[in-house]
């Protein structure tokens, strides 16, 4: 995650205008994550798309969900890897018996 932050800031970095507002990357990234959801919802759902949509691919959705995390990270000087390493072991701790095993 180190260097998805790191490429994101260079290409930031060479615009005026900088990272936007956290609130404004926030409003992004529920615009992203909606067109996720509904290409889940186009292909796993009941929902059909209309005949004048395009595809999007789910890969290319969660690329720019991790871009927006990225930028709000970045705006906000925080390491996602420390971040979701403190997830995983709330995950190993707290949550191991959490379910069962295979």
């Amino acid at each position: 995650m180190k260097n998805a932050q790191k490429q994101v800031d260079e290409w930031v970095r060479q615009y005026k205008i900088g990272y936007f507002k956290p609130l404004e990357i926030i409003a992004c990234l529920a615009e992203e994550t909606g067109e996720l959801a509904r290409e889940i919802n186009h292909r796993f759902g009941p929902k059909q798309k209309k005949s004048t949509e395009d595809v999007q691919e789910v890969e290319d959705e969660i690329g720019d969900i991790i871009f927006t995390l990225a930028c709000l990270s970045n705006s906000l000087d925080i390491d996602i890897e420390r971040g979701f390493q403190k997830t995983m072991d709330k995950c190993y701790g707290r949550d191991k018996d959490r379910w069962a095993k295979k």
